[in-house]
């Protein structure tokens, strides 16, 4: 075996494992750690209220409208019973 084949053999053999000790490796995983941001506390939203869609302009708008239709439902509702009174008692 010629010098130089150990020498390259032994080149390998550095390079195949890394050199680390197990206080390198701690180091390592806090640094990358540190570099992830600690979620605030202090507004802090439950999932539900972070995924709650704020309804858009036309969504009010076709809310209000909708109301709107209903309570002129109604008002004609009571306009056609009293317009049937006022029949009832004309018939009387």
């Amino acid at each position: 075996m010629s010098n130089a084949w150990n020498q390259t053999r032994r080149m390998k053999r550095l390079a195949v494992g890394p050199m680390t000790t197990p206080e390198y490796n701690e180091w390592w995983v806090r640094r990358i750690n540190d570099n992830i941001p600690e979620q605030s506390h202090e507004n802090s939203q439950s999932i539900e209220e972070h995924l709650q869609v704020v309804p858009s302009e036309l969504e009010i708008i076709k809310q209000d409208f909708e109301r709107r239709n209903a309570e002129l439902e109604k008002k004609i509702e009571r306009m056609e019973e009293e317009n049937m009174n006022l029949r009832l008692d004309a018939d009387v």
